[in-house]
């Protein structure tokens, strides 16, 4: 099976705030009888399986500033879009959310479940064809402007600009030398891509550690703290990139109606863009209380990088 990458080093749920762990009883109605703590992720609040002594279950997530800076807004934003959301079986719901100013929490319905495992063909269409259902859900919804979304237009163009000066990036980013000319002109590419209309709403962190498959194997959609206006493919990008090291996603993506929409000069910009700013941001990036981050950019990176590869026939 695929196992989830650990990038954070999460909280015990023994180690959030009395008042936050008060406000969970209240909302459940029972106290909490038995904990259950998640790996993953790349938080370093709680993410904690409960059961209350009335039988009741839910999910919990929870972040102080203290911890980490820029997380407590990512859980801010996932209250808002869950809010927004409402009900569906492509997500775990929301059931309440804890806001002191410093340390914010979200109750989440429980999903029973496993993560799918990637290398099994069928859990892995399960996969691709939850993530185009979900695209296609989320079409339909109309996006408030005051929803606090990350913006894809404003990410391409940062990714372009890092293809477009990686020449002058730091000889200790892990990028080759063929890459840092951007001889494709993937720059241009991303650029093109950014200026056309972005009001479709997407996950925008399609992990296997943010999915988990039911006993029936339905594909449930999880962690929308990156949540993003962007278009319509790049959901089906990301259900893929778990395998973007090998020939499969090649042809995965020519398969898929969004991907070949947008061609494969665009799969292959976003891949080069997305990997070159991963590379530079693991040696200037600064985190805090999330130590293996680097390890899982440059990792990322590279795998990204080797696809780019087979697909210029470098």
């Amino acid at each position: 099976m695929t196992a989830p990458r650990a990038v954070g080093v999460r909280l015990l749920y023994a180690e959030v705030p009395a008042g936050v762990r008060d406000w969970v009883e209240r909302e459940l109605g029972s106290p909490v009888v038995a904990v259950a703590e998640q790996v993953g992720g790349m938080s370093p609040g709680c993410a904690t399986r409960l059961t209350c002594a009335d039988g009741t279950r839910a999910f919990v997530k929870a972040v102080g500033a203290g911890l980490n800076p820029d997380t407590p807004r990512l859980f801010r934003r996932e209250v808002g879009v869950l809010g927004h959301l409402g009900e569906h079986e492509l997500w775990a719901g929301l059931r309440a959310s804890y806001d002191d100013g410093d340390w914010v929490a979200l109750l989440i319905e429980d999903v029973e479940g496993r993560h799918p495992d990637f290398a099994d063909a069928g859990e892995l269409e399960a996969v691709l064809v939850g993530a185009d259902r979900l695209s296609a859900v989320l079409q339909q919804r109309t996006v408030p402007a005051s929803l606090d979304l990350v913006d894809v237009a404003l990410v391409l163009r940062k990714w372009a600009d890092c293809l477009a000066t990686l020449a002058d990036a730091p000889a200790a980013a892990p990028v080759p030398d063929w890459l840092r000319g951007d001889p494709h002109g993937w720059a241009e590419v991303l650029r093109d891509h950014a200026a056309r209309p972005m009001s479709h709403l997407a996950h925008w962190d399609i992990r296997v550690d943010n999915l988990l498959r039911r006993p029936g194997g339905e594909v449930v959609f999880l962690d929308w703290g990156l949540a993003a206006r962007g278009p319509a493919w790049v959901d089906p990008l990301l259900a893929r990139m778990e395998r973007v090291d090998e020939p499969w996603f090649d042809d995965s993506a020519g398969s898929s109606p969004a991907l070949a929409a947008a061609g494969d000069d665009a799969v292959t910009a976003f891949l080069a863009g997305f990997a070159a700013h991963m590379a530079v941001r693991s040696v200037v990036a600064v985190d805090v209380n999330l130590p293996t981050l680097n390890d899982f950019r440059i990792r990322e990176s590279r795998r990204m990088l080797e696809a780019v590869a087979r697909r210029t026939g470098r």
